[in-house]
């Protein structure tokens, strides 16, 4: 009898593991297939800034590679001064915010005030408002500042961001209090305290923010666009548009070998650091 019982559990189980196989397959495919319609864009960019003239538009894997790509579109407009000005522009911004947003959440989360709960859900309603909503308003107010085409008028807007607020906040709360206890005792200030124990325990999280916002920032057009009027502060995505112009029409080669040496940085960067990349999101997971 207990021959009998055992059967039908082990075909059972058997059935449950081929089931959990096929489903695990499935997600690696779907997984791949995904990944690679994500990165179709990117092979098509590769391939026609190393082709010249229909060879960029066509897939002949017979036709001549070459760097002529390169360097009509450096000549065509000063890449040098747009890469400083998009990196002087992310490096001011990603400085400030993380100035403010640290201020900010550890007062959300460690520091007892009237109406602190509604300061937080404020701060959850600016992030569902877009930026392009208030494009109007924030230029006004770069104005009055007297920020116009400058790095400070880029980065004013973003400075306060509410999504590093949050994230910020919710690192911080998931310190034991026990650790900011003993370091009273120790007789650190409260800036103390956030210096001494918050911000290191909070590493990984600001560095997941960190590749958010520098990447997020490095690809931002309309803003910088509305703002900037001359090469003295013009990032490398406003510069790049004067390659789709229509009183040079469009060289899809061209085109391909400019925005290669608009993104070359970040990838440069995520392929040599993506292992901390990954651990960082992973370690900033919110609970």
């Amino acid at each position: 009898m207990s021959m009998l019982t055992a059967i039908p559990n082990t075909a059972s189980a058997s059935g449950a593991n081929t089931a959990l196989s096929i489903m695990r397959l499935s997600n690696i495919t779907a997984a791949w297939i995904l990944g690679f319609l994500w990165v179709l864009p990117l092979l098509y960019m590769l391939w026609a800034a190393f082709h010249t003239g229909s060879d960029a538009i066509y897939f002949d894997l017979s036709a001549p590679w070459s760097l002529d790509n390169f360097r009509h579109a450096w000549e065509m407009a000063p890449f040098v001064r747009y890469l400083f000005n998009t990196f002087a522009m992310v490096t001011l911004l990603l400085s400030l915010q993380i100035t403010v947003c640290t201020l900010a959440a550890f007062a959300l989360a460690r520091v007892e005030f009237r109406g602190r709960q509604w300061v937080f859900a404020f701060v959850l309603l600016q992030m569902m408002v877009m930026p392009e909503a208030l494009i109007t308003e924030n230029y006004q107010m770069v104005a009055r500042f007297n920020a116009i085409d400058t790095y400070w008028g880029i980065a004013l807007p973003y400075v306060a961001s509410a999504f590093g607020i949050f994230l910020l906040r919710q690192a911080f709360m998931q310190v034991p209090q026990e650790l900011e206890d003993a370091a009273r005792v120790e007789g650190l200030s409260r800036l103390g305290v956030l210096l001494k124990v918050y911000v290191p325990l909070a590493k990984p999280t600001y560095l997941a923010y960190a590749l958010v916002s520098l990447s997020h920032h490095w690809n931002n057009f309309l803003w910088p666009l509305v703002i900037t009027n001359t090469t003295d502060s013009r990032p490398i995505t406003v510069g790049l548009a004067l390659f789709g112009s229509p009183e040079v029409g469009v060289d899809w080669g061209v085109l391909s070998a400019g925005t290669l040496i608009a993104i070359a940085p970040l990838l440069a960067m995520f392929l040599l650091f993506q292992r901390q990349f990954m651990q960082s999101f992973m370690n900033a997971g919110l609970k």
